[in-house]
């Protein structure tokens, strides 16, 4: 069995993948912004800092891995955090990665990215692959629309307006794809792609595809809080998510995000490559999706807590 890195094992999908690789015998390191936060792995998982402030430091991190899974983005832009420093960082991983001989890059992405995009999240993403893919290194791109999950945000926090509130208000008329995938369906299908050689990129969608509409009014049923579902301007939904932001302490939804979402970039044409229904799974923890607010923020501060803590 060979060495595996995975960065942010500590924090989400990187949990998964991680897990994942445990149970097939294999060594797991993380690299990681959070090297103090609570190791989930009961210290099964070795982890170190992400030096990409010493580039050689992070090369020598890297070597003698078989393959490193990358998960590290950076959602919005706040404070210190940036999608633009989050590029220059993956960048960076991607030549400490060839300097230390690494065999294979599993490289998680989004789908539909466009380096003419006028949205930074997918214009980043789309330049990530392209700088891959001329790295010389062998590489698996996945493309995941939406993750859910017991950590996961988005679809929490639509069952927790849900819970909440007596109206909910989609973006326009609500027609718009989007194809969730479980986060260990991700995780099975990295880890699958790791063992590869030849270079591939992956649409990870998941087995049902949605109108956001229907997603909502799919969610409102499972919790047992259907609700009135109204259609309101991108600007008047912005303005609701900045107050429900405010209430929370977080960044509840993104301009770019709302404009990505009503463009139909979370779907795509490919076949599904999640087996797990994104319904099925909201029934068996119906109990619990949305009674606690996700804060993206939250995580970001604070870095010594695990994230289903948060």
């Amino acid at each position: 069995m060979g060495q595996h890195i995975v960065t942010g094992a500590f924090g989400y999908s990187g949990k998964y993948i991680a897990a994942r690789l445990l149970r097939e015998g294999q060594t797991v390191h993380t690299i990681t912004n959070s090297p103090n936060r609570a190791n989930p792995f009961e210290g099964r998982v070795t982890a170190s800092p992400l030096h990409f402030d010493d580039p050689p430091k992070l090369a020598q991190t890297l070597r003698g891995a078989d393959v490193v899974y990358n998960t590290y983005w950076v959602r919005f832009n706040y404070g210190e955090f940036s999608q633009a420093h989050a590029v220059e960082n993956t960048i960076k991983l991607f030549s400490a990665a060839r300097e230390a001989g690494v065999p294979r890059i599993v490289h998680v992405s989004i789908t539909n990215p466009s380096e003419e995009s006028d949205l930074e999240y997918f214009r980043g993403k789309a330049v990530l692959e392209r700088k891959l893919q001329e790295s010389g290194l062998s590489y698996a791109i996945l493309r995941p629309a939406v993750l859910f999950g017991k950590e996961d945000i988005l679809v929490n926090n639509i069952a927790w307006v849900l819970r909440r509130f007596p109206l909910f208000g989609v973006f326009g008329d609500g027609s718009y794809r989007l194809q969730p995938i479980l986060v260990d369906d991700l995780a099975e299908l990295a880890v699958r792609e790791g063992e590869k050689t030849s270079n591939s990129i992956v649409d990870a969608i998941g087995p049902e595809t949605f109108t956001f509409r229907g997603l909502v009014q799919a969610i409102g049923a499972i919790i047992g809080k259907p609700r009135r579902i109204i259609s309101v301007s991108p600007a008047v939904g912005h303005f609701a998510a900045s107050v429900i932001g405010k209430l929370v302490g977080d960044v509840f939804l993104t301009r770019d995000e709302i404009s990505g979402l009503m463009r139909g970039l979370l779907a795509t044409s490919s076949a599904p490559a999640g087996k797990t229904k994104l319904t099925d799974w909201a029934r068996t923890h119906a109990n619990e999706l949305g009674s606690r607010y996700s804060s993206e923020l939250a995580r970001r501060r604070n870095r010594t807590e695990a994230y289903e803590r948060l």
